[in-house]
C-alpha cells in the first residue's frame, strides 16, 4: 500500500479510502466485518463515513469495528443532511452541526474524529459561523482536520481565505466527485487543491457502478436502476458511449472494469485517494487490485479520450 499526506498536514493516509456507506445497508455487520478485515490487511488506514449513512448505523458499525484499534486508523465523518425532522435539525449552523457531531461521536464509540466534512455548502448560514464552529471543534479536541465536501471552487476558496483571515483551523481536505463520467473538478477545483495543498479524497470514482458495465443489458437490478439521483446524474447520453467504449477497451485488453476506473481515477496527480466501496469480499477484490495496477500516463490519456473532457476554466483556449 502507498501512503499520501493529508494536504500540507504530516497525516499519512492510504492510497485508497474505503467508505463505509454500505455499512448497515447493503451489508449486514457480520459481512463489514470480513470487508473492513480485507481492507485492513491490503494496508488501508482511512475509513470515509457520514452521519445519515444508513440512517446512523455506518457509523455504529464502523465504531465498534475500530474500538480495539482507534489510534491506528483515520476516520473522517460529515455533517449537515438532516437527521430529524426537526427545522434546526439540518444545514452548517452552529446550533445543528454542535449536535450532529456529538451525535456523531457517540454512534463511532470514540471522542474524536480525525477528519470532520461539511457534507454541503450551506447556502442560508454565513460561512463565517460554520467555520468558527469547526475551528472550536479542533480547539476542542473533537476534531483534528477539517474538510469540505460537495463545494464549488470558489466556495472551497472563500473557506480557506476566511480561514486565513480570522486565524481558524485550516481546511485540510476536500471530498469532490471524480470519475471518468464525471470530470468536472479537474477544471478548477483539482488545480485550486494542488495551489493551496488539499488533500483530495475523490467519490464514485465507478460512476454510480455505470463503469463496471453491468447496467448496459441488465435491468431493475442495483442501485443505478432504483436511484432517480443515480439516473438524473448520469442520464447524458455521451455517458451510455463513454461506458460502452471503456467496458469494450477493458474486456479486448483483459482488465476488470473496476480496477481500471478506480486505477484511473486515482492516477490524476490531483487525487490523494479515491473513495471506494464495496458490499461483499467478491466486489472488494478486484476494487482492492486497483492499489497494485500500473496506470501509465499513456494508458491513462488513452482512457480520458473516451470521455468529454471538462471545459476549461477561461476562454482563452489559445494560450
Amino acid at each position: 500500500m502507498k501512503y499520501n499526506r493529508l494536504g500540507n498536514s504530516g497525516l499519512q493516509v492510504s492510497s485508497l479510502c474505503f467508505g463505509t456507506m454500505t455499512f448497515g445497508d447493503g451489508s449486514d455487520e457480520a459481512m463489514s466485518q470480513k470487508v473492513y478485515a480485507a481492507c485492513r490487511d491490503k494496508g488501508i488506514n482511512f475509513f470515509d463515513c457520514a452521519n445519515v449513512y444508513a440512517g446512523g448505523k455506518s457509523e455504529e458499525i464502523l465504531g465498534r469495528l475500530i474500538k480495539d484499534h482507534r489510534e491506528e486508523v483515520v476516520v473522517a465523518t460529515k455533517g449537515y443532511y438532516p437527521m430529524s425532522d426537526d427545522v434546526n435539525g439540518r444545514g452548517a449552523s452552529r446550533f445543528h452541526l454542535t449536535k450532529a457531531l456529538e451525535a456523531s461521536l457517540n454512534r463511532l464509540g470514540t471522542d474524536y474524529v480525525d477528519v470532520y466534512y461539511i457534507h454541503h455548502f450551506d447556502e442560508n448560514t454565513p460561512l463565517e459561523e460554520t467555520l468558527s464552529t469547526l475551528n472550536d471543534f479542533v480547539r476542542q479536541g473533537k476534531v483534528l482536520y477539517l474538510g469540505l465536501s460537495n463545494f464549488a471552487a470558489w466556495q472551497i476558496m472563500k473557506a480557506i481565505a476566511i480561514c486565513d483571515k480570522m486565524g481558524f483551523a485550516p481546511i485540510s481536505c476536500i471530498e469532490p466527485m471524480y470519475s471518468l463520467l464525471k470530470r468536472q473538478c479537474e477544471s478548477e477545483i483539482l488545480p485550486l487543491a494542488i495551489d493551496q495543498g488539499l488533500g483530495v479524497f475523490s467519490y464514485s470514482p465507478l460512476g454510480g457502478g455505470y463503469l463496471t458495465g453491468k447496467y448496459l443489458d441488465k435491468k431493475g437490478q442495483g442501485r443505478f436502476e432504483t436511484s432517480k439521483m443515480y439516473q438524473k446524474r448520469y442520464e447524458a447520453e455521451t455517458n451510455l458511449k463513454t461506458v460502452r467504449k471503456f467496458t469494450d477497451f477493458a474486456k479486448d485488453n483483459d482488465y476488470n472494469p473496476v480496477t481500471l476506473a478506480i486505477a484511473w481515477a486515482a492516477s490524476n496527480p490531483g487525487i490523494t485517494a479515491p473513495i471506494v466501496g464495496a458490499r461483499n469480499l467478491e466486489q472488494l477484490s478486484p476494487v482492492l487490485d486497483a492499489v497494485d495496477f500500473d496506470m501509465t500516463d499513456e494508458l491513462w490519456a488513452t482512457i480520458a479520450d473516451f470521455a468529454l473532457a471538462p471545459a476549461q476554466p477561461t476562454d482563452r483556449s489559445e494560450e
